[in-house]
């Protein structure tokens, strides 16, 4: 199993940003098939160093995570995601 983990940090991290980017990142399980799970949660923390949402998915193999990477859909929500968010940093792990 292949754990791929995203933190975003948003330019405006009211929360109506934070539900609008959560939905767009939820879509992802409708639409890209090689996804076996995905969790998206909302920080609260007020630290100087939390992000804004966490992003976790889980893939079968390192081949899935790959084209999970390439879908036309996840572009899709990457570019959405690039227009609103200021940082992002990511771990993936078998």
């Amino acid at each position: 199993m292949i754990k791929h983990i995203v933190f975003f940090k948003l330019e405006d991290n009211s929360v109506e940003q934070k539900n609008i980017v959560k939905e767009r990142l939820m879509s992802l399980k409708e639409n890209v098939k090689v996804l076996r799970h995905i969790e998206v949660g909302i920080n609260f923390s007020n630290e100087d160093r939390a992000y804004d949402l966490a992003l976790l998915t889980d893939f079968e193999s390192e081949e899935d995570l790959d084209i999970y990477a390439k879908d036309e859909y996840h572009q899709e929500v990457i570019k959405f995601i690039k227009s609103v968010a200021v940082s992002s940093k990511v771990v993936d792990y078998k």
